[in-house]
């Protein structure tokens, strides 16, 4: 009786554990990505190796390009893009930087972008936890800045972010298609 009982608990056990994993949400077609500066940093804190602290952090949802044209059409020039897909990129300084000649305290906020052809405007702003750019709020904007953009050779398909060290603190390198733009960030 006792082994019909468990083989019984077991079954339900594995029936409820099956119908579970159902309602799971599949991946993403633009999966959330995460970069630091210092570039990998928590891998470096686990092998100890940290030399400097956390500077930033940005979070942001990746799409992929999918043979359409991106610049001009899907992102729109002129209009207010959140920096990626689904939720807004979201960029934390875990520390006071300077962008520009404007101070940005130590905290998290939302990162958009104006793309241009030539240039596109940066914008810090403080609305956190949003999806797209569809509640946007130039009234709680920390910052804008303008920032040129480079042509690349090759196409990137998923759009990435990683970070550069410079020699006034780091670079947030933005990169999809063919375009390549570059956020200087100086540590105060």
């Amino acid at each position: 009786m006792k082994q019909i009982t468990l083989l019984v608990i077991l079954a339900i056990s594995l029936l409820t554990s099956r119908c579970q994993s159902n309602n799971l949400p599949p991946v993403d077609k633009s999966p959330m990505d995460m970069c630091y500066f210092p570039i990998n940093y928590p891998v470096l804190k686990i092998q100890d190796k940290v030399t400097e602290p956390a500077v930033a952090r940005v979070i942001y949802s990746r799409p992929q390009k999918n043979g359409r044209l991106i610049f001009g059409d899907l992102v729109e020039y002129g209009k207010v893009w959140r920096l990626g897909a689904n939720e807004a990129t979201e960029i934390e300084f875990f520390k006071g930087v300077k962008i520009g000649d404007k101070k940005v305290e130590k905290g998290r906020y939302t990162l958009y972008a104006i793309p241009m052809e030539d240039n596109w405007t940066i914008i810090l702003n403080r609305d956190n936890d949003t999806w797209g750019a569809f509640k946007y709020d130039e009234q709680k904007d920390v910052l804008r800045t303008t920032v040129p953009v480079q042509k690349l050779n090759e196409a990137v398909e998923a759009m990435a972010m990683t970070f550069e060290k410079s020699d006034f603190g780091c670079n947030l390198i933005i990169a999809w298609d063919n375009i390549k733009a570059s956020l200087p960030i100086s540590l105060k």
